[in-house]
């Protein structure tokens, strides 16, 4: 019987050490959080940038666990980004990237953490680079041809003659001419004409002519030359 009463004893003490309570329940993950969106530093919003090599530049995102971040930059040519000229991963905060010339574009970043959560995209910036710039010259001086400056003209009509140069091969000149008997001419009697002559008749005997050319390129240069006389006789 005691031998019995033992038995039924250490069963009991069996039991109650770890036969029939729950298991622990395991611990849950922590929940992974997002990192916070960059913002953008450089280039400014509506910057002109003079070099189409365009030095990027945003602050630094931060993570609540701790996390590596990356960044992704892109570049695209509209604000929709459905134009997409660059799409680049980064550990830094700055990037280089050559660019077109004479180009608006618009940038933004995300970071995105190890575990690949990611941010927004930081708002958008837009900024135009600077396109080839063109270098004109003006035209020479018109030079006199005839009449000679203070010839005498023995006729009614004349015909003015004169050269001009441009150092821009491929520009083509165009002439104003002004002509009367004021000195300075204030009447215009051609009007961007190519032809580097131009008659003129019903001329008074005994008066005193005076003329003047002014050169154009087309590009915006102009040079107007002197004024230049002759006397009918």
């Amino acid at each position: 019987m005691k031998k019995f009463l033992y038995i039924v004893a250490f069963s009991i003490i069996l039991w109650s050490c770890g036969g029939g309570g729950d298991d622990p329940k395991p611990v849950p993950p922590a929940e992974n959080k997002v990192p916070t969106t960059p913002t953008l530093v450089a280039p400014t919003n509506g910057k002109l940038c003079i070099d189409n090599s365009v030095s990027f530049q945003w602050n630094i995102a931060t993570d609540p666990d701790g996390d590596v971040i990356t960044y992704q930059i892109q570049v695209a040519k509209d604000n929709q980004f459905s134009q997409i000229a660059h799409s680049l991963n980064e550990s830094s905060t700055t990037k280089t990237i050559s660019l077109e010339k004479g180009i608006a574009y618009y940038w933004r970043v995300k970071a995105t953490d190890s575990k690949s959560l990611s941010s927004s995209y930081s708002t958008v910036f837009n900024f135009y680079t600077e396109g080839t710039g063109e270098t004109n010259h003006i035209p020479f001086s018109p030079e006199l041809v005839k009449p000679a400056l203070n010839s005498i003209v023995q006729t009614t009509t004349a015909t003015l003659e004169w050269n001009a140069n441009d150092v821009d091969a491929t520009d083509v000149l165009t002439f104003d001419v002004f002509f009367g008997t004021v000195n300075p001419p204030i009447t215009k009697i051609g009007n961007n004409q190519t032809a580097k002559t131009l008659n003129v008749a019903n001329l008074v005997s005994s008066t005193n002519y005076y003329w003047k050319v002014l050169v154009k390129d087309g590009k915006g240069g102009e040079t107007i030359g002197q004024v230049w006389n002759f006397k009918t006789d």
